[in-house]
């Protein structure tokens, strides 16, 4: 299986990157390799400095690399809807390395991602009625002598 990981690094012992569209590497895991021959390939991330779409190119990047499977501690609805449509189970991965974020999936304690970053329950628009008590008093003494013309 390929398993695709977002990374700070070209290293299984360098960091997890933090944003999935932003990062500077994308390391791909094949698991299906005998256990001494198994490989992982870096790849520069060509949408890092994009202006605007870096998760849909990232995305799109990763399944050009015939993934099977994506960890990344967050993603956007965008590069989430490339995954969801290419039927790829994203996985919510640990703070660590690499190495530790594979060894997790593999162990299988990694949780599969259920929604994009931002559109879970309880993260959406507050409708809340701001029932502040307004105590302020405005205590400026404004001193202003003007003499409008």
């Amino acid at each position: 299986m390929k398993i695709g990981l977002s990374s700070d690094g070209s290293n299984l012992s360098d960091s997890f990157a933090s944003n999935f569209g932003r990062c500077t590497y994308f390391i791909v895991y094949d698991s299906t390799m005998e256990i001494e021959k198994e490989i992982s390939t870096a790849y520069s991330n060509t949408a890092q400095n994009a202006a605007g779409g870096a998760g849909i190119q990232a995305a799109q990047s990763l399944l050009n690399k015939q993934v099977e499977a994506v960890i990344a501690p967050q993603m956007g609805p965008n590069a989430w809807n490339v995954f969801q449509g290419a039927n790829i189970k994203v996985y919510t991965g640990i703070i660590g390395s690499i190495q530790e974020n594979i060894d997790a999936f593999l162990a299988g304690t990694l949780k599969e991602m259920t929604g994009a970053h931002g559109t879970g329950p309880g993260r959406g628009q507050g409708m809340g009625r701001g029932m502040g008590r307004g105590m302020g008093r405005g205590m400026g003494r404004g001193q202003g002598r003007g003499r409008g013309n």
